[in-house]
């Protein structure tokens, strides 16, 4: 796990000075404490900083090829490297290194950009080969790893595993783009296919791109996909015995590490899985750590200690006060842009105590995406079958009218919160799912913009790419379409970037064998009733660990990472929310109503109305503005 940068020139290989690289790499040093280099030739400069993890001290980088034709700098784990080693011995190759580095660099001379395919693992990586005088990136399938690149003025192209890289650079242009602002007001984050400063790009993930020196700045080139389109045939149980394979093996292969190893363990399905499956293959008791809250009804630590006795693993566990608010500037540096998921601090907090006594750690990240483990999936399950028997025009008049006269109930107990079902049944599948995930609806983003901003904007709503992508998906049914946009959309975007960020700042190399490619590719040809049954996702993976986990912690209602910010903004947080609307750097942009939101302030403090989730998101807007001006 490592930082990279550099800077490669499209139009003539003009000079790059080291220093500057040097630079970019220094932003992003938490990512690489053990290590750095850089290396430079005419037209450009590639820098890395390493986390040593494999062959700790043979695979430096930037890494030259045996014959000097081609240079690496590479982010990430192939857990495949020893059997790609094996195999392109065979055909000739000579190594030097034992690492999973030097393996990229030769399969990248022996197939070119066929070696992604051949790759297994999380990795964001560029090569520059000195023959062609080309650049080749390449991001992994599920986008574990990320990878910012932008067009310079000067003729360049500047790329780096996050954005601080790029702003080291004296040339990136600082302008907002207002439809990234769009997006995050309605997700919460900023999608791959924008950034928040214009110009700036994310290789998305599955993608790679190709730079050639005097050739224009082309489009990134999808190399994988996930099909939803076919379904497996066969018997429940000969599924459930292939889906228990894939997750032994995707366990069993990044469990390899030259450093201290451990996993993360919430109590949930997904972590106490990964370490069921990490014990039976271990010889040793696996390294767990997990953390409580001193707020009963936040704390999942009493499941977490079940599953550690069950499996005899050496835990260690934290209680915590959910009263961190003071590290809230510190946590949206994290991230650049504006990342409004509150359970961001809790998981840097396990993080941090992870890497007290691992330097890598193993979660149970992607798969609720994978195999349909989100109420929202068993909701569109549902959904469709009411789309199926009522006609789209009697749905739209009539769910429509129904859903704008329901009133908006946050505060009331789920089974009252039907405002948001009924507009979702208005519309088609496509839809109602992406209203369904937005933080914002679109008539809640019109009411808090102000004028300007409306013609900043235009026409562009942030629902549309959502919706387009699910209708083009490879894929049979609203359920899949779902998933398909959860595994391109909402997992790179928050779930992973969450990840990357909380466990590089803390100088831990984070793993997720449940998105291992094979397992999620298997999963996206499951027929619907092994995903979504009786109310319940992930259906055929909790039936194959019931040898392994109780039903306790089966079935028990999915909780996850809770930071109490409702109470925060009624507290000690609530002056920082009135200047969101005041005087703030948000408040200075002319983006928003000011009356608007100062109302909706005052009634969250008031207790009458519940708008937490509103006032984080704008909070982080405000901490990633403020940052961005002072960089």
């Amino acid at each position: 796990m490592c930082g990279i940068a550099g800077i490669y020139h499209l139009e003539t290989p003009k000079p790059v000075d080291p220093a500057r690289v040097a630079a970019m790499c220094d932003a992003i040093a938490h990512r690489g404490p053990d290590g750095h280099g850089v290396w430079a030739a005419p037209g450009v400069a590639l820098g890395h900083r390493r986390l040593s993890i494999i062959d700790l001290a043979g695979s430096p980088q930037p890494m030259a090829s045996a014959d000097g034709r081609a240079v690496l700098v590479f982010n990430g784990e192939i857990y495949n490297y020893r059997e790609l080693r094996q195999e392109l011995k065979t055909l000739g190759a000579a190594f030097r290194t034992n690492g999973d580095s030097e393996v990229i660099l030769v399969a990248w001379q022996r197939w070119g950009p066929d070696c992604l395919r051949r790759l297994n693992g999380m990795f964001a990586f560029a090569i520059y080969d000195l023959e062609a005088r080309s650049l080749f990136l390449a991001r992994d399938r599920l986008g574990v790893k990320p990878l910012y690149y932008a067009p310079l003025s000067d003729g360049s192209v500047a790329f780096g595993s996050e954005l601080k890289a790029l702003l080291a650079h004296p040339l990136l242009r600082r302008e907002i783009d207002p439809l990234a602002v769009e997006d995050f007001l309605t997700w919460g984050y900023v999608p791959d296919e924008r950034a928040i400063l214009k110009g700036v790009c994310k290789l998305p993930a599955g993608h790679s791109l190709l730079l050639q020196h005097g050739g224009p700045l082309p489009p990134a080139r999808r190399w994988w996909d996930v099909s939803f389109a076919d379904r497996h045939k066969g018997r429940p149980a000969d599924l459930e015995a292939e889906l228990l394979h894939m997750m032994r093996q995707a366990v069993s292969s990044r469990m390899v590490a030259d450093v201290p190893l451990g996993a993360f363990l919430s109590g949930g399905v997904d972590s106490s899985s990964v370490v069921a499956l990490m014990a039976e293959a271990s010889g040793r008791p696996v390294r767990t750590c997990s953390i409580g809250f001193d707020v009963a009804t936040l704390d999942e630590s009493a499941y977490a200690r079940k599953v550690a006795e069950r499996f005899g693993t050496d835990h260690a566990a934290r209680t915590v006060s959910a009263e961190d608010f003071d590290a809230v500037d510190e946590l949206a540096a994290l991230f650049d842009e504006p990342f409004a998921d509150a359970s961001a601090l809790p998981t840097w907090r396990v993080c941090k105590m992870a890497r007290e006594s691992v330097t890598v750690a193993l979660s149970g990240d992607g798969a609720d995406e994978a195999l349909a483990g989100y109420r929202r999936h068993v909701f569109q399950h549902g959904e469709d079958t009411v789309r199926a028997l009522v006609p789209q025009r009697i749905r739209a008049p009539l769910f429509g009218t129904l859903g704008n006269l329901y009133p908006k109930a946050d505060w009331a107990p789920r089974m009252f919160r039907a405002k948001s079902t009924l507009l979702s049944l208005a519309g088609d599948s496509a839809q109602g799912y992406a209203r369904s995930i937005a933080y914002l609806a679109p008539e809640a983003r019109e009411a808090l913009y102000s004028d300007d901003f409306l013609r900043l904007r235009g026409s562009y709503r942030a629902e549309d790419p959502v919706i387009a992508l699910m209708r083009s998906a490879p894929a049979r049914s609203g359920l899949d379409r779902a998933q398909y946009a959860d595994l391109k959309v909402w997992l790179p975007g928050d779930i992973l970037t969450k990840v990357d960020r909380t466990s590089m700042a803390a100088g831990l190399e984070a793993r997720e064998p449940l998105l291992d490619h094979r397992l999620v590719e298997f999963a996206a040809g499951l027929p619907e009733s092994m995903r979504v049954r009786g109310g319940q996702g992930k259906w055929l993976m909790k039936k194959a660990m019931r040898r392994f986990l109780p039903d306790e912690i089966l079935y028990r209602p999915k909780q996850g990472f809770v930071t109490p910010i409702a109470q925060w903004f009624r507290g000690p947080l609530a002056e920082t929310a009135r200047e969101i609307a005041g005087g703030a750097a948000l408040a200075r942009t002319g983006w928003f109503d000011t009356r608007r939101l100062s109302g909706l302030v005052e009634s969250h403090i008031a207790g009458t109305s519940d708008h937490a989730r509103l006032l984080w998101q704008l909070l982080m807007l405000d901490k990633a503005l403020t940052r961005l001006d002072s960089v």
